[in-house]
């Protein structure tokens, strides 16, 4: 494949985990703003205590999602590794989340109905690009391509083994012609 197919294959791949990240996404973005609302019209929990208990609803939402749909082709061996890194992840997300929203509350009083959502989905938005970076970076790690991977006795590797990655070969160097020499010779006849 060419350079350019290559990259166009690698780009290809990240626009439909791009896609299917931002449906999981829109999905805990609704139970996210439901879930905000519900809590905000018919409990006395403060904004910000209901916007971020929100979070955390959806937050284990999304993680069913992602792990049995968008990154269900992913690295399954760590699934305890896995989940402590997604919520890991997640909680600074819903740091960054809820921080936006405290802004907006406590630190400019804008606390209506409307402003609550506007400023929920502002901190929401900016939180989903650092979850995007992190889970496709630390948590759902991509298994190693298939062609490459050999067992350590240069057998193909079976599915969750371990496995080591062997470089392409690189052709060696084919050497340069030599330059043509002129040699004349020496005609001692003629002398």
């Amino acid at each position: 494949m060419s350079e350019r197919g290559a990259l166009r294959a690698r780009l290809d791949l990240l626009a439909r985990e791009i896609a299917k990240f931002g449906v999981v996404g829109a999905v805990g973005l609704v139970v996210n703003i439901a879930v905000s609302n519900l809590l905000w019209r018919y409990t006395d929990i403060p904004t910000v205590r209901a916007g971020l208990l929100a979070t955390f609803v959806a937050i284990l939402c999304n993680y069913v999602g992602f792990r049995y749909w968008t990154y269900r082709d992913r690295d399954k061996s760590g699934r305890t590794r896995e989940l402590t890194l997604f919520l890991l992840f997640s909680a600074v997300g819903a740091v960054i989340e809820t921080g936006v929203l405290y802004a907006a509350t406590y630190g400019f009083g804008w606390n209506s109905p409307v402003q609550s959502n506007v400023f929920k989905i502002v901190g929401i938005g900016v939180a989903t690009l650092f979850r995007f970076w992190s889970y496709r970076s630390w948590v759902f790690k991509a298994l190693p391509d298939k062609e490459g991977v050999l067992s350590k006795a240069g057998e193909p590797v079976e599915p969750g083994a371990p496995a080591v990655s062997v470089p392409s070969p690189v052709p060696a160097p084919v050497p340069a012609p030599a330059p043509a020499v002129r040699v004349e010779a020496a005609d001692t006849a003629r002398r």
